[in-house]
């Protein structure tokens, strides 16, 4: 199999290629990049015989077609603007497609990818991705659920807190900031409830739980939970809802009266080329970097609640992962890294080919999916209680 990484050069990127690099039947991994020392990047984490390197050149939409043509699955690691440019590629050339994106932008090219047969797995990484086909392994333990709570964040070990934050950036600090201002959207006694940006940070949805080693994480609305029940047959008549975003406690309490006076803002501010939000990125991200001997957490945690022979029953799926010190990707990037790798296999070989803009909670094999997250150390753990 031959497999291309778009963007391959990235934070999950590398852990992309590391592993489809280290997986059976692996014959080349192309990495699209346009940073030109991609040998250079990649040095050390994996073996590069196995690697060929490309630059695009020119327009995107022809040099992604002409890579996409001669591989038999595509990653799409690219910035969310690319997306399109990556998808309309994958169409054309009818190369199975992984992307972490969202895939409401390109909801109107699902038309056209049914025409060509083709398969776009769309939000298939960490938060989108792990807890969707969770969502779906769930469905099958219960004849009725009434509840979903989806909580999932990337925080700093204690140890590496940097106050007043007590957070550190493994990802993108931009999208970090990006993504406290969007609308969120629960269900509460059966009803959408919506949560505007504005109040994110301080509604009546911010609350707290217990995770085991480690004590009490926050978690604010930062979703639309409404968007994956409906795809769950079994969650008709939910009554309650959410997906929230975790940080160590008093993140809420630091962002809340910011973002009231106007600093994540995208609007320029006057006389200058940024606005406030961009202008935050900037300031804070260096300085919340990690350090070569300190770990990023993604703690996950799903609680399913519902019927199961007219018994009622809970079911908690907990999932943490850690930064890999050894090779120093993060546990974020392994996160999503990994998934994407693993469903981009299974498209190569073609264990999925299903036509058009798919979604893990409906068209990714749960059990195999969660096999070979084991197989690579990240592991599920799964409580069930019964009323």
């Amino acid at each position: 199999m031959r497999i291309a990484v778009l963007g391959g050069l990235g934070l999950q990127g590398r852990a992309a290629i590391a592993d489809l690099v280290a997986s059976a039947g692996i014959e080349e991994v192309v990495c699209v990049d346009t940073a030109p020392d991609g040998p250079a990047r990649l040095g050390g984490l994996t073996d590069l015989s196995r690697v060929r390197f490309m630059v695009p050149e020119g327009a995107i939409g022809p040099a992604l077609a002409t890579v996409l043509a001669d591989v038999d699955a595509v990653i799409d690691l690219l910035p969310q603007p690319l997306m399109r440019e990556a998808v309309q590629a994958a169409i054309t050339t009818r190369t199975p497609l992984v992307t972490t994106n969202y895939g409401k932008a390109i909801a109107d090219l699902a038309p056209e990818a049914e025409q060509a047969g083709v398969s776009i797995m769309t939000e298939c990484g960490l938060d989108p991705g792990i807890d969707l086909v969770l969502y779906a392994r769930a469905a099958k333990q219960f004849s009725r659920i009434s509840s979903i709570d989806s909580y999932c964040g990337g925080i700093p070990e204690p140890k590496a807190m940097a106050k007043p934050l007590r957070y550190k950036v493994s990802w993108n600090f931009d999208m970090v900031l990006v993504s406290q201002n969007r609308d969120s959207v629960m269900i509460e006694d059966g009803k959408r409830v919506e949560v505007s940006a504005g109040r994110q940070h301080d509604n009546r949805f911010i609350h707290e739980i217990d995770v085991a080693g480690l004590g009490r994480l926050e978690a604010f609305p930062n979703g639309d939970a409404l968007h994956y029940v409906e795809m769950l047959e079994a969650a008709k008549g939910l009554q309650r809802s959410g997906r929230y975003t975790l940080r160590w406690p008093g993140w809420s309490a630091f962002w809340a009266p910011l973002k009231e006076l106007g600093f994540l803002s995208e609007d320029k501010v006057p006389g200058t080329s940024a606005s406030p939000r961009e202008f935050l990125g900037r300031l804070l991200g260096p300085q919340l970097q990690y350090g070569a001997d300190e770990k990023d957490l993604c703690v996950m945690r799903n609680v399913f609640s519902g019927l199961e022979g007219g018994r009622r029953k809970t079911v908690t799926s907990d999932l943490v992962i850690e930064r890999d010190l050894g090779s120093g990707l993060f546990g974020m990037s392994l996160g999503v890294g990994y998934p994407a790798s693993i469903v981009a296999q299974m498209l190569a070989r073609r264990e999925i080919t299903t036509p058009g803009l798919l979604n893990p909670l409906q068209h990714v094999p749960d059990t195999s999916f969660f096999e070979e997250l084991a197989r690579r150390g990240i592991k599920v753990a799964e409580t069930v209680a019964w009323d």
